[in-house]
């Protein structure tokens, strides 16, 4: 695979992918809710993904990728977690205010840090964790306005954070311990994840909105963008897998800070949304802790590349060395025989 500065062209690719899909289904699911009243979150998520199977199923029929089976334990444990971490994401941004929900955001990435290092012994040098801590400020300066503190609503965030964080981290070890590819695991896991969200979504919309998805008049331009908003679901849902697996949960969740920048200059420069400078100083804070994160991060993968290349020649040279040695000392031993005798 080619590279570029060091990163996989299939990361790039990648990266790229989730980067435009992420910003077009915002930009889309805004015009939906916000312009088009419709307002049920939920269910409109189960529908992402029961389209996106049936487009993996279609795509599998043509042989465009090859299914592999997975244990259905660990498959429906993983679907059952991502279902139900979408579902208290909704609840703690319906029990919050905006700002509480935007550091209920901010939290993933500290939390998935500690779980990694605490169960996987993953590694962060205080370099990358200081990147991540201008992120984090950054963002949080340009994103957090009001913090409305209460018991239910903290209760959610946290069980938002934490299942979020746990089925992230399950997204990348299950791809890297199994052998699976992101399509594959896509393909196994989101008929759960649509099953959980099909069953509580239209319950969590109503409790959240005081309105039944299924009593909502629907007209051709509301279809029309549900439409496109589950065509861009697809592409959104098939990057989220592949980031995972070629990078990191963290990198994820830095990549989706990088999101809300670029929907917030979006939102500045063609919506006219209300601006400060307090948000552009914020913006320019998270830009230069992303910058700083991938610098950091391609120099320890340039390092890791360089020390397996070293020990591989080690372990090539020590055989040789064993065995030059081996045979010197059965010569010398040979001579001194033959002086014996």
């Amino acid at each position: 695979m080619g590279e570029m500065g060091g990163i996989p062209l299939g990361v790039i690719g990648a990266l790229f992918l989730s980067v435009a899909s992420s910003v077009s289904i915002v930009i889309c699911n805004k015009a939906l809710m916000s312009n088009l009243g419709f307002p049920f979150a939920t269910t409109l998520t189960s529908w992402h993904l029961v389209v996106t199977f049936c487009t993996l199923h279609v795509a599998h029929r043509f042989n465009l990728f090859e299914s592999k089976s997975v244990d259905m334990k660990t498959v429906i444990l993983f679907g059952l977690v991502n279902g139900i971490s979408i579902g208290f994401l909704n609840l703690s941004l319906g029990f919050n205010s905006i700002g509480f929900y935007q550091m209920t955001k901010l939290a993933i990435i500290p939390f998935t840090v500690l779980l990694e290092t605490l169960f996987l012994n993953k590694h962060f040098s205080q370099k990358i964790k200081f990147a991540l801590f201008l992120l984090l400020v950054g963002v949080g300066i340009a994103s957090v306005t009001d913090m409305q503190l209460n018991c239910l609503g903290t209760i959610l965030s946290l069980l938002a954070i934490l299942t979020t964080c746990v089925g992230q981290i399950l997204t990348n070890t299950i791809q890297k311990r199994l052998n699976v590819s992101s399509t594959q695991l896509l393909y196994q896991s989101a008929p759960f994840q649509a099953a959980v969200l099909f069953i509580s979504g239209p319950l969590v919309d109503q409790f959240l909105t005081k309105k039944n998805v299924f009593a909502y008049k629907y007209n051709p331009l509301v279809v029309t963008f549900i439409m496109l908003s589950c065509v861009i679901a697809v592409a959104v849902n098939f990057s989220t897998f592949m980031v995972l697996g070629k990078t990191s949960p963290v990198t994820y969740q830095v990549l989706g800070h990088l999101k809300t920048c670029l929907v917030l200059l979006l939102g500045y420069t063609l919506l006219r949304d209300p601006f400060s400078i307090r948000n552009v100083v914020g913006i320019l804070v998270a830009m230069g802790g992303m910058v700083l994160y991938s610098y950091f991060c391609t120099q320890e993968s340039k390092k890791k590349q360089s020390d397996d290349l070293v020990k591989e020649k080690e372990d090539v040279r020590t055989p040789l060395i064993v065995g030059v040695q081996e045979k010197e000392n059965g010569e010398g031993k040979k001579l001194a025989k033959d002086s014996v005798v």
